[in-house]
């Protein structure tokens, strides 16, 4: 049979299809099902359905398709019974023995060889991934060894790791910070750019594990995927970084499709300066430039170039000689430009004619260090567009409008209330990944967590601490803290160039209305 299902508005371009009468089993199942079901059938519109652990999220286009039409089209899917999507099986070779395996064992009554057989003994099934490009969470684990996650995550659980927490077991594509339990080690590559699909596992498929000794696996050489290698005449190196300031990265339009190998869609923290800067050079809005923050880098030219700087205010100099603002200017090769402090917001770009070169459909941003070459096209460009639109000036301290949900009813009235009456200081620890709010705790009516499902682009999630999250570009695919509101996209930015120490407050609007804010932006 099929599960009933349930359509939640959570903001423009994102929404959520709940199976509220199905046990956990059967809502997973049927996330997979119906997010197979679109994928094969839908027209257009459609930019991303991540199924979680009882739901499935589906991100789109509201330019092509509206909610409404959308959500019809979801009602009209001819959706497969829960357990007709059979996935592929996979025989995963692992060694047992980690750092958490005696504590495990002991939790749950079981030596450590016992604990390592039922483990192996069991078949799992993906149901879903997130967290890290690849990381699938793996149901079917045994009830007798299911264990919390650890109080303090560690700050780097090496590639490969085998873990367990709650109800589910997982692998650790690459190295990284975690908090799951490790008992052992598989030597498999998880995901990997060359190849298709990147990720190893998907939704639907089945795992088992097989005992081994060290001396008996082989290990890939790539654990942890590299950079795919460039191909000659991909692109030619612009610009060498001589020095990099505090952050800066290639960055381009957000890329659709992604969440079902776990990578998140990423694009530029402020896509209005992004489009702005470019549309003053001729490129298409979302061609690729650099983004950087609070302090900017220094690039020595290679090629002659032509060049807008857009986002937040900063000062540049051509070999010293101070760089008009507002309109493009020429570098020419062997000069250097220097970019200076951003003074207002946190962000700014550097366009080039013809664009950078993006990251590839497969990675997210990397960290730019000195020495890195730009690589881009040199594409004629079109005429530079002058009259093109001026993003809104950044707010200091920004009055940001917010559609609650999808997790509302989670939180106490007055934890609620705190978000719409409150102020919150933006926090020095904010990222690409989420931008880090305090200020009075959101309190919860009971439980601080819910089963894993997939996140929007500044979707508001609260994790025990009550302090919430504003999640950004390169945000984990699928997360397990209640969202008590999503950022409507017009106002994203506001978020995202507010200065740490800043002051932002919500306001809460209707999803028809998100959509026109919209509407308005793309169409200024």
């Amino acid at each position: 049979m099929t599960s009933r299902l349930r359509v939640r508005h959570v903001s423009d371009g994102a929404l959520l299809v709940e199976f509220p009468d199905a046990s956990d089993e059967e809502a997973n199942r049927s996330a997979v099902a119906l997010a197979k079901s679109l994928a094969s059938r839908f027209r257009g519109g459609l930019e991303d359905a991540v199924p979680g652990a009882r739901t499935l999220f589906c991100a789109f286009d509201p330019g092509r398709i509206s909610h409404e039409e959308l959500a019809l089209e979801i009602e009209a899917a001819p959706r497969l019974p829960a357990h007709a999507v059979a996935g592929r099986r996979h025989a995963i070779d692992v060694v047992y023995g980690g750092p958490d395996l005696e504590s495990l064992a002991g939790r749950s009554g079981l030596s450590e060889e016992e604990f390592c057989a039922r483990h192996a003994a069991a078949e799992y099934r993906v149901a879903f991934l997130g967290f890290a490009p690849g990381f699938a969470y793996l149901t079917g684990l045994p009830p007798e060894l299911s264990a919390p996650r650890l109080s303090t995550p560690r700050p780097r659980v090496p590639a490969g790791s085998v873990a367990v927490a709650g109800g589910y077991s997982g692998i650790y594509p690459a190295d990284s910070p975690g908090g799951w339990n490790l008992i052992g080690h598989a030597g498999v590559l998880l995901f990997d750019p060359d190849r298709d699909p990147p990720a190893l596992l998907a939704p639907g498929d089945r795992v088992i594990f097989q005992a081994r000794r060290a001396e008996e696996i082989e290990r890939p050489e790539r654990i942890a995927s590299p950079k795919p290698p460039r191909e000659p005449g991909e692109g030619k190196p612009v610009g060498r970084v001589e020095s990099a300031g505090l952050w800066c990265a290639a960055v381009a339009a957000p890329w659709s499709g992604r969440g079902a190998s776990g990578l998140p869609p990423s694009g530029a923290m402020d896509p209005a300066a992004l489009a702005h800067g470019n549309v003053l050079l001729g490129n298409a809005p979302g061609e690729a430039a650099l983004e950087f923050a609070v302090s900017g880098p220094q690039i020595e030219a290679l090629e002659d170039l032509r060049v807008a700087i857009s986002g937040g205010s900063c000062d540049a100099e051509i070999d010293g000689t101070p760089l008009p603002g507002g309109s493009p200017a020429i570098v020419r090769r062997g000069q250097r430009l220097a970019l200076r402090a951003v003074r207002r917001g946190v962000r700014a770009y550097l366009c080039v004619a013809g664009g950078l070169e993006p990251p590839g459909p497969l990675s997210v941003p990397a960290r730019l260090s000195a020495g890195d070459l730009l690589f881009g096209s040199l594409a004629p460009s079109s005429p530079a567009i002058r009259d093109g639109a001026v993003p809104p000036a950044i707010a200091e301290d920004p009055m940001v409008r917010i559609v609650l949900g999808p997790q509302e009813d989670w939180f106490a009235r007055e934890g609620v209330a705190a978000l719409l009456n409150s102020p919150f200081r933006v926090s020095p620890t904010s990222d690409r990944r989420g931008i880090r709010l305090e200020g009075p705790s959101l309190a919860f009516r009971g439980a601080s967590e819910i089963p894993p499902e997939g996140t929007a682009l500044g979707a508001i999630q609260v994790p025990g601490d009550g302090q919430p999250i504003v999640l950004g570009p390169d945000r984990p695919v699928t997360g397990g803290y209640p969202k008590i509101a999503t950022v409507i996209s017009a106002d994203f930015r506001l978020v995202a160039q507010a200065r740490p120490g800043a002051f932002v407050r919500f306001r809460a609007v209707s999803a028809s209305e998100a959509v026109a804010a919209r509407h308005r932006m793309l169409s200024s």
